[in-house]
């Protein structure tokens, strides 16, 4: 797993605005008209709807799409009770994992309380607020009165995700890795290691899918969970059913299935190897599993295995369940989260596995054909069609079982709403992570001497997915490593071009050099001369092989790195020209702009083979290319030059690539608002294509554009600029660019690389 250290954890935290989520307006606001509307006098008007029909709240205010995570902080991550206050960040991210997975909005609330009837009452007297609720780390048994009481006196979803998550995802599993077994849930023996909220609702759950109370073995603590037991509570003795006291280790001779929720390593080999015929465990305590998977994997041939690992097949992750299920439950205003709903989402779960995977979770995991079996019992939890298929189930669940306010009436235009709720294609970042780090590359940082350089490479190193190799003066690079506490290791490679120990290398690059460039007025002198600067001579190390990737530009000129990469890697054959595009994430999805650093004024062939450059990329993230050819024209509407050139260009790629979707000239409004595109040019190729890919008529406009979405809007961030068309991976920074963005850079450079 990649490695985290506590700075960068605590800075990721801190830097700007502390925290991780903000509250944002939905509603205009720049005038008093506006804000007239907003609150005073206009807001009394809702009010008095919302007073006279209750129900109207949904219709007049954010509850419908508004979930509470309610936490006291006494059961927190594998922190323990660490309190209300020190909760708070794990209730931030629980509220991004909403908003990024499924588009809910979150409060989150702290609440200074143990005593489970303070913290009922409390929860009543805010949920008003919100359309579902969400409870978070709670400690056992408290979890389960407050759960079972809020469920009965609230008309709202509830539920307490460490036990429920868990269940679904790993009943999911189960369901799958008992078909591959070819045994039958009612028929296993079950032994399960921890008697805390989550493995009891797992426990529920697996019999509510068939499995027998006698079958199933639960240990605490303390043992077996048996007759002979007292001081258990109401919510263990219900599986205290066993009359003779066995050890774990006896309990798993001839057992089909192990689950763990409790600590790491109580689990050994021998006791692996003591289980029956293909033999599931479930190792999910984190960060460290019961028994590892490479030591379970070592000792049984047959075994099928999930971790709560991401580094390991089968990851059995909450991600995979609650945003979609409460998405169902919202969007259908249920009063409750009940059995059949969440029988609903296992049933989902399990069956979406055993479909064809999309080629861009293929992608992003460097798999060929991902497929159900031993390895892949349960959904990649980047899975694009978890929304569209949980979601509809949970909601069609809770309308069969009766506690559907708001039935759906269209499934289709229902799943499509579901399909563009987070923006097509918006998991682009996470598709960019999986796929570098499936084949790490030997990447060359040309400005090492630089504390954010140096700060990239080491996330990258512990993320895994580069190998840095940093071009400097080497007491300068260590200075500022020991300076700054960086982690480096000992063995990375550090290369200083000036000094005498790279001279005989500069010459032999030098010589390389010459060669290709002895007939565009360079001596041979020269050639060797020009590799003791660090962007010639991190080039030849990508052109001879040395390294995969090259990045630079953080403290140059954009000229001073793009002249060294042409000169010495060059363009591919197969392009007009050099190209630079840049990929702007933004709520609305990825928006791939071209070209925006490299041609000042292209024609419309090197337009046409930029669009084509560009639309070639886009499709390698798995993403269909949607293009408008911009201009301050539509469709012939105005006479100039770069209206023709555009116009034209389209022509050419509609007779050259006539596969790309691709329309112009066109201005930008029309480009990226549907509605106004079908209200006025109805005819246009891109009417109802969700245009994603702007190609610019020249520098200037591209350039301009690019840097003034990215200053305006506060939720669009950048990853360039990419260079299209060089036979080899080089990559060039923006001047200052931040930490975050430089490791992004790497990625797209190690793809780059992997795929030249």
């Amino acid at each position: 797993m990649a490695k985290l250290r506590k700075q960068e954890a605590l800075d990721y935290h801190s830097n700007g605005r502390p925290g991780k989520i903000e509250v944002i307006p939905s509603k205009p606001y720049a005038t008093q008209r506006d804000l007239s509307l907003a609150y005073s006098p206009g807001v009394a008007e809702p009010c008095l709807e919302i007073a006279e029909n209750p129900e109207n709240v949904y219709k007049y205010t954010a509850k419908s799409n508004l979930v509470g995570v309610i936490s006291n902080g006494t059961a927190v991550l594998g922190l323990g009770d660490i309190g209300p206050e020190a909760s708070k960040p794990v209730m931030e991210g629980k509220g991004l994992l909403f908003k990024i997975f499924a588009d809910i909005d979150v409060f989150d609330i702290e609440v200074d309380t143990k005593d489970p009837q303070r913290f009922i009452d409390t929860v009543k007297a805010i949920s008003p607020t919100f359309g579902g609720i969400n409870l978070e780390d709670i400690k056992a048994p408290e979890a389960f009165e407050i759960e079972e009481r809020l469920k009965a006196e609230l008309n709202i979803p509830i539920m307490h995700d460490d036990q429920h998550g868990t269940a679904i995802i790993s009943s999911a599993a189960l369901l799958n890795a008992l078909e591959l077994a070819k045994k039958k849930i009612a028929r296993v023996k079950i032994v399960i290691s921890g008697a805390g909220a989550a493995a009891l609702s797992c426990s529920k759950l697996y019999l509510a899918l068939g499995a027998k109370p006698n079958n199933l073995f639960m240990f605490d603590s303390k043992g077996l969970l048996t007759t002979l037991r007292t001081g258990l509570d109401k919510y263990k003795t219900q599986f205290a059913i066993h009359k003779k006291d066995i050890s774990l280790e006896e309990a798993l001779k001839g057992a089909d299935v192990f689950l763990g929720l409790s600590k790491g390593g109580i689990i050994s080999k021998n006791m692996i190897k003591s289980m029956a015929k293909n033999p599931i465990v479930f190792a999910l305590a984190n960060p460290d599993p019961e028994i590892s998977y490479n030591d379970a994997m070592s000792v049984r041939q047959d075994i099928i295995m999930a971790t709560g690992r991401s580094d390991h097949p089968n990851q059995v992750n909450n991600v995979i369940g609650f945003p979609y299920i409460f998405r169902g439950a919202l969007d259908v205003r249920a009063t409750c989260i009940n059995e059949e709903m969440k029988l609903a989402a296992v049933k989902a779960i399990a069956s979406l596995a055993k479909e064809v995977v999309p080629e861009e979770v293929n992608e992003a995991y460097n798999e060929k054909n991902i497929s159900f079996g031993r390895d892949s019992i349960i959904p990649k939890p980047i899975d694009p069609r978890l929304i569209y298929t949980v979601s509809p189930a949970v909601a069609k669940a809770a309308m069969d079982s009766g506690v559907a306010q708001n039935p759906i009436k269209d499934w289709d235009e229902y799943i499509a709403v579901l399909k563009n709720r987070l923006g097509l294609d918006n998991k682009i970042l996470n598709i960019l992570t999986d796929k570098a780090l499936k084949n790490p590359k030997r990447v060359v940082f040309a400005e090492a001497d630089n504390y954010k350089i140096l700060k990239a490479a080491q996330m990258c190193l512990d993320e895994g997915f580069a190998v840095p190799i940093l071009l400097g003066r080497k007491t300068k690079i260590l200075e500022l490593i020991a300076e700054n506490n960086l982690e480096l290791g000992d063995d990375i490679e550090i290369v200083d071009p000036k000094s005498l120990e790279m001279r005989d290398k500069c010459a032999e690059y030098g010589k390389l050099f010459f060669e290709s460039r002895k007939r565009k007025g360079i001596t041979e002198y020269e050639a060797i001369k020009l590799m003791r600067e660090r962007n010639y001579f991190g080039a030849m190390m990508v052109n001879s092989g040395a390294a995969d990737a090259l990045i630079s530009g953080i403290t140059r000129n954009y000229k001073d790195v793009i002249r060294p990469a042409l000169e010495a890697v060059g363009t591919d054959k197969k392009v007009l020209r050099l190209a630079g595009m840049y990929i702007l994430i933004t709520k609305r999805g990825p928006l791939f702009l071209a070209d925006t650093t490299v041609n000042i004024n292209p024609t419309a062939e090197e337009i046409a083979d930029i669009t084509y450059q560009v639309a070639k990329t886009v499709r390698r993230l798995k993403i269909q290319p949607r293009v408008a050819l911009l201009s301050y024209s539509n469709f012939g509407s105005s006479d100039g030059e770069d209206s023709k050139k555009m116009a034209q260009a389209r022509r050419i790629l509609n007779e050259k690539h006539p596969s790309i979707i691709v329309d112009g000239e066109i201005q930008a409004n029309f480009a990226l608002n549907n509605e106004l595109l079908l209200e006025k040019f109805p005819f246009s190729d891109l009417v109802n294509k969700n245009v994603n890919t702007l190609i610019f008529p020249n520098l200037a406009s591209g350039n301009i554009a690019y840097k003034l979405m990215q200053e305006m809007g506060d939720d669009v961030e950048a990853i360039g600029p990419i260079l299209l068309g060089l036979k080899k991976s080089v990559h060039v920074l923006q001047l200052g660019s931040s930490i975050r963005e430089i490791v992004n850079m790497v990625k797209v450079a190690v793809i780059d690389a992997q795929i030249k």
